[in-house]
C-alpha cells in the first residue's frame, strides 16, 4: 500500500504528498495532461518538442540544470501520446530548489528564437537518427496510421513528419504552452522525506501565485471499430524480415484491459511463455517473438511481432503467430499458467513500489486516470482475471478483420 494525502491549490493544481522517512531523498514529479494526441494534425510533434524546450531555461533561471546539480539533484522527462511527465530527485533538505525551478518554468518558460532553434535542431536530429536512419526505426510511423484512421494516435510522439518540427513557429509554440502547461492541467506528486504541512506551505508559496489558465476540454475524434484487414509491405535496409500484427484493443481505463494485458504475458513474457517456447525453441521459426500492449488511455493497440529466421517465409511466420492466438480463442488457459503470469505481474507491481520515483510517477498517473488510490488496487484487478475472461477477450480481439499487418522485407 502506498499511503498519501492530497490537496488542491486555488488555481487548480492537484498536489499529492507521499511521506517516506526511510530515505534522505525527495522526488517532485509533475505530470501535464497533454500528449501528442492533443496536437493539431497539421502541427504534430509539439508535445515532444516541449519536453525539450522545458529544459531550455525560464525567464528567471536561464540554466535549468545548473542550480539543480549544485544541490545534488537530477531530472528528466518523457512524452507519450497521452501525457508529458517531468521529474526531479534530490536530497530532501534541498526540496525548495525543486519547487523554485518547476514553478518558474510553469509560469515563465523562456520563449525566444534561439532556444526554439536549438531544441528544434535537437528534435529534428533525433527524428533522423532514431526513426529514419535506424533499421525498423519507422515502424510506428507506418503502423499507427494503419491502425488508426480518425483518432490522433495515428501519429507518433515524434510527429507525423519532420517538416512539422522544422516549420514550428514561435507563436504556435507559445499558444501550445498557454493551452496546456498551466496549474489546472497538472498533477504534482511530492514524495520522500517530506512532511505534508511543509509541502503545502512550499506549494502555496511557489505555485499558488501562478494564474490557473483556461481549462482545456478534450474532444478528440474516437476511433471506430475496425472491420477490415489492413496490410502494408515495405522493402528496407533491415537485417532480417520482420512481421508486425497490430490489433485494436480496449483503452487503459476499460475493465477488459487487465485480461488483454495478461494475454500478452501468457504469449511472450519470459522464456517459459508460449510464443518463445513454441516458435523460437521448438519449431525454430523465429529468432525472436514478442506480444505487448500499448496501454493507451483511449483505444489501444495489441502487437504481435516476430523476426522469422532465414529460410522461413513471411507467410509461414504470419500463420504461426495467428496459430498461437487461435489457441487462446479455442481453449481456456490452464489455471496454473494464468496464476503464474498473474504472480509475475504482482511482483512487478510490488517491485515498482520500492522506488521513490516510480511511486511518484504512478501516483500522478493513477490520479490522472481517475484517482491515485487506484494504484493500491491495481494488483487485485489482475489477480481477479479468470481463464474464461481471457478466452472471451481473445475472441473479441484476435479477428483477422481487426488486424493491421506490417511486413518488413530485407533488401536482397
Amino acid at each position: 500500500m502506498v499511503k498519501f494525502n492530497r490537496f488542491i491549490l486555488n488555481n487548480g493544481l492537484r498536489v499529492i504528498v507521499h511521506e517516506d522517512s526511510t530515505t534522505p531523498m525527495a522526488v517532485v514529479n509533475i505530470l501535464y495532461d497533454v500528449g501528442s494526441r492533443d496536437e493539431n494534425p497539421e502541427q504534430t510533434g509539439f508535445a515532444h518538442l516541449f519536453e525539450h524546450l522545458m529544459f531550455g531555461g525560464s525567464v528567471n533561471i536561464p540554466n535549468y540544470d545548473g542550480p539543480l546539480q549544485q544541490v545534488g539533484g537530477e531530472n528528466n522527462a518523457f512524452t507519450s501520446n497521452d501525457i508529458t511527465n517531468y521529474y526531479i530527485t534530490l536530497p530532501s533538505a534541498n526540496l525548495e530548489t525543486a519547487f523554485w525551478l518547476e514553478s518558474d518554468r510553469m509560469l515563465n518558460l523562456a520563449f525566444n528564437e534561439k532556444s526554439l532553434e536549438v531544441q528544434r535542431n535537437v528534435v529534428v536530429e533525433e527524428f533522423k537518427q532514431r526513426y529514419l536512419n535506424q533499421p525498423y526505426g519507422d515502424v510506428w510511423l507506418r503502423l499507427r496510421p494503419l491502425v488508426y484512421k480518425k483518432h490522433p494516435y495515428l501519429w507518433d510522439t515524434i510527429g507525423k513528419n519532420i517538416e512539422h518540427i522544422e516549420n514550428a513557429k514561435i507563436e504556435d509554440v507559445k499558444a501550445f504552452f498557454k493551452k496546456h502547461y498551466n496549474p489546472q492541467n497538472a498533477i504534482m506528486v511530492v514524495g520522500g522525506d517530506v512532511k505534508f504541512e511543509q509541502v503545502k506551505e512550499l506549494a502555496e508559496k511557489w505555485f499558488g501565485p501562478i494564474p490557473p489558465g483556461e481549462k482545456y476540454y478534450r474532444d478528440l475524434p474516437q476511433e471506430p471499430e475496425q472491420h477490415e484487414v489492413r496490410r502494408e509491405t515495405v522493402t528496407a535496409k533491415v537485417p532480417l524480415n520482420d512481421v508486425y500484427i497490430a490489433l485494436q484493443m480496449p483503452g487503459r481505463r476499460e475493465k477488459e484491459f487487465y485480461a488483454v494485458e495478461l494475454m500478452a504475458d501468457i504469449l511472450s513474457r519470459g522464456n517459459s511463455s508460449r510464443m518463445y517456447r513454441n516458435l523460437v525453441k521448438e519449431k525454430q521459426l523465429f529468432s525472436e517473438v514478442h506480444a505487448y500492449v500499448l496501454g493507451s488511455l483511449d483505444k489501444g493497440m495489441f502487437v504481435l511481432e516476430g523476426k522469422p529466421i532465414a529460410g522461413i517465409s513471411v507467410e509461414d511466420a504470419e500463420a504461426a503467430l495467428w496459430n498461437e492466438v487461435e489457441q487462446l480463442k479455442n481453449h481456456e488457459v490452464p489455471a496454473d499458467e494464468l496464476t503464474k503470469v498473474q504472480h509475475k505481474t504482482e511482483s512487478t507491481m510490488i517491485f515498482s513500489e520500492m522506488s521513490l520515483l516510480d511511486k511518484g510517477m504512478n501516483l500522478a498517473y493513477y490520479e490522472l486516470i481517475g484517482d491515485a488510490e487506484l494504484l493500491n488496487h491495481e494488483t487485485e484487478k489482475f489477480l481477479a482475471v479468470t481463464p474464461a475472461q481471457i478466452k472471451e477477450e481473445a475472441n473479441k480481439l484476435f479477428r483477422k478483420d481487426n488486424s493491421s499487418t506490417l511486413i518488413y522485407l530485407a533488401e536482397q
